[in-house]
């Protein structure tokens, strides 16, 4: 049946295109979560009345992860090559193409993770304070778990960019389905590929997101 709709797909060719960009995507993912959280916290702890008030560093910070969110993925790509060669060895491949999924999307996440601690109800934060808790306390036992939704749901929107972003890197060169619809599908005039490739995209978005919204209800106890 499929083989009607989609003739010139090669279908153990589009199994290994996903599985690249589902590699990409898990990989990048990893490290995004980690930077983003530490970032985020961050921008939290150092922003004024908070913990670590410190309007150098929390400005710092601020202009590196808004840098870095302004610039185009493409662009970014084409900027870290210098970066990547030396980090991988390469500019081409799945491997290259992590270094600019992670610093383009970490400073993204971290946004979303500060959004979801300035939430957090201040007294909360207060009365942890008052009955001596330690910094590191306050951080792993107020912070994150009252946030725990916003960073969860946060996943969910960076995993969903970052399928996105791969199809981008792939028709640069790094693989995955993005390399797949461009190379295999409109670069030969093969639009049934192309379709193809863009249905197996949407498939994983949306699988992407179911995940994430049941996560973020079971997580969300208000």
């Amino acid at each position: 049946m499929l083989e009607y709709f989609f003739p010139n797909v090669v279908w153990d060719k589009a199994w290994e295109k996903t599985i690249e960009t589902l590699y990409m995507t898990g990989v990048s993912l990893i490290f995004i979560i980690i930077l983003g959280i530490l970032l985020g916290l961050l921008l939290f702890l150092t922003s004024e009345g908070n913990l670590w008030a410190n309007k150098i560093v929390n400005s710092l910070t601020a202009a590196v992860v808004n840098i870095f969110r302004a610039i185009p993925f493409v662009l970014l790509i084409v900027l870290l090559i210098p970066f990547t060669r030396f980090l991988v060895g390469s500019m081409t491949g799945m491997k290259a193409a992590l270094p600019a999924l992670i610093i383009g999307s970490a400073p993204f996440y971290a946004r979303m993770v500060e959004i979801g601690l300035r939430e957090i109800d201040k007294g909360v934060i207060e009365a942890a304070k008052a009955m001596g808790a330690r910094t590191t306390t306050i951080i792993f036992k107020v912070l994150l778990p009252e946030s725990m939704p916003a960073i969860v749901s946060g996943i969910t929107v960076t995993a969903i960019a970052l399928v996105g972003y791969t199809a981008i890197a792939g028709v640069i060169g790094a693989g995955g389905l993005g390399d797949y619809a461009y190379l295999d599908g409109f670069a030969r005039n093969k639009t049934d590929v192309t379709i193809f490739a863009t249905l197996l995209i949407l498939i994983i978005v949306f699988i992407i997101q179911f995940i994430g919204d049941f996560l973020t209800k079971k997580i969300d106890k208000r």
